[in-house]
Order: C-alpha cells, then sequence, then structure tokens
C-alpha cells in the first residue's frame, strides 16, 4: 500500500520556540504560515509539521499524490481507493473520503496505541 509522502505533524505549544529548536538540528522551513500558527519544516527527506493550538496529540501524516518536496506526481493510489484497501483490511475509520468526489480528500484511523495517523490527499 503506497500512502505517499510521510511526515510528522507536532502538536507545539510555542511554535517560535519549537521552530528555533528544529533550525539548530538542521531543519528549515519549507511552508506554512507563522501568523496562522503552524509550520513545515525539512531536513533531507524528513519533514515534520509544526501546529500550534490545532490539535492535541501528534499525528503521523502521509500525502498520497505528492513526494517528499509536495510536488504532484503522476502516478499515485488515491485516498479513496486506500480507503477501501484499509477497510478491506478491517481497519476502522475515524473519518473517511466521500467516495462519490475526485481530487482533494482526507481521512484519519487511530493505530492501536492510540496514535493518530491522517491521510491527507491535496491534489
Amino acid at each position: 500500500m503506497d500512502l505517499g509522502a510521510f511526515s510528522v505533524s507536532l502538536s507545539v505549544k510555542n511554535l517560535e520556540v519549537s521552530k528555533s529548536f528544529y533550525e539548530k538540528l538542521g531543519f528549515r522551513e519549507f511552508g506554512g504560515d507563522m501568523e496562522q500558527n503552524w509550520l513545515i519544516m525539512k531536513n533531507g527527506d524528513h519533514i515534520i509539521g509544526l501546529f500550534q493550538g490545532m490539535f492535541e496529540k501528534n499525528i503521523l501524516t502521509f500525502n498520497p499524490g505528492w513526494d517528499q518536496e509536495a510536488r504532484k506526481l503522476d502516478s499515485f493510489t488515491d485516498v479513496r481507493e486506500l480507503q477501501k484497501q484499509l477497510k478491506a483490511e478491517g481497519i476502522p475509520l475515524e473519518s473517511e473520503a466521500d467516495e462519490s468526489t475526485k481530487g482533494p480528500a482526507s481521512l484519519t484511523m487511530i493505530d492501536p496505541d492510540g496514535n493518530p495517523i491522517l491521510i491527507d490527499q491535496h491534489v
């Protein structure tokens, strides 16, 4: 199952402090908006999202249709197809993509240890 580009979305208390910390680890700003309390940071192929006040727990995030540079892929497995595969495997979903639509959509699930997983397709 190809889930797309991977990142970790971190729920942070202070965006500026977290940004500074991760810069010291070699991450650079890749996207986002400080004024909206979120940043995407990158170190090589490693991507983290810093989100202040947007959600409670850290989230494992997959982006079908994107490579690790957030460039659209010519070929990828659509989130709605992934959803069908997950259901066939008996994995319960917290939220689902509308299977009657095309393009951007998302779904969420929780792993056995309570970690949220987001599959978020932007294309």
